[in-house]
């Protein structure tokens, strides 16, 4: 991970190394915190924070889920992000994690004694799944680990404790020789990626997962939004895993892998092996977007002067 110089901390701008918690901090041991994902693009105007508002007031919806009271509205915490990128002398498309934690001061499985405290950290970062992913796609397994239920968790929220499930099937996959893993529900049907949403494209019609057991993706939101735009025929619907199989493409998406194609899953090829068409119109819209250079959406960028 390449260093910055501040990281901010309740309120405060603190040097990088000195951002730290206790070791009894509530969260550490029992997985009950909020944190969002959010990207900063190096246009030819500057930094410019994509979607900030819908970031923080996800950020925010997740607090409120899991019972957390959050000490700084939602302009508070957009200033701080703002802040901080002011801070650090960045040069390159950076990636913010702002985190809502329960600290040091109560033990036991209760937290509402628990101190709430907020970290925001950003480091320049490229791309989730690499580079060569972008451009030629990645190989996926299915895990044999099933997406968390709804019946035992909250897929509604980003919260720590959720990505215990993620952090496994990933790790599964890697060991098979895989770039990613792709999780089905309860139910079979295809949920979404161990950090990710995901699409499909059959017979020229983009299909992807409902929101029945995951998160509500601002970044699959943005790709829907696109391919309206370009004619494309969207669905959301449940997707089977064989029907991946012969789709004639697919890929990813999300804050951290941006629009990332999948050449393979479970060593059956996708379509061409390759990202196709309507993925690499997606991806030059999405990248386009996210540097300024569509006029149409510049009001998801926050530049940062």
């Amino acid at each position: 991970m390449k260093e910055a110089k501040y990281i901010w901390k309740d309120g405060e701008l603190v040097p990088w190394k000195e951002a730290t918690i206790h070791i009894l901090s509530h969260t550490l041991h029992y997985g009950n915190a909020a944190f969002e994902g959010v990207r900063a693009y190096m246009t030819e105007k500057g930094l410019a924070i994509f979607r900030l508002n819908d970031h923080t007031k996800r950020l925010l919806n997740s607090t409120k889920i899991v019972a957390i009271d959050c000490p700084y509205s939602e302009d508070e915490l957009n200033l701080a992000q703002i802040e901080l990128l002011k801070s650090n002398d960045f040069q390159n498309n950076v990636y913010i994690r702002p985190l809502v934690y329960l600290g040091y001061g109560a033990m036991g499985v209760s937290h509402k004694q628990a101190p709430v405290n907020v970290a925001i950290a950003a480091w320049e970062w490229g791309a989730y799944l690499g580079e060569d992913g972008i451009i030629n796609g990645i190989k996926v397994k299915t895990s044999s680990f099933t997406r968390n239920s709804i019946k035992s968790t909250m897929g509604k929220a980003k919260i720590a404790a959720n990505y215990l499930n993620s952090q496994m099937a990933k790790h599964e996959a890697l060991n098979c020789g895989c770039e990613e893993a792709l999780l089905l529900d309860d139910s079979g049907f295809i949920a979404e990626g161990s950090g990710e949403c995901f699409f499909i494209v059959r017979d020229g019609v983009l299909i992807t997962p409902p929101y029945d057991n995951s998160l509500e993706s601002i970044t699959q939101e943005t790709v829907i939004e696109i391919a309206k735009d370009l004619n494309i025929p969207v669905v959301q619907r449940r997707i089977t895993r064989d029907e991946v199989y012969i789709a004639q493409e697919a890929f990813f998406t999300g804050t951290a892998a941006e629009i990332t194609p999948v050449r393979e899953l479970d060593f059956r090829v996708i379509g061409s092996g390759k990202a196709g068409h309507i993925t690499q119109k997606l991806q030059k819209e999405f990248f386009d977007l996210v540097m300024g250079k569509n006029q149409k959406y510049t009001h998801y960028l926050t530049y940062i002067k």
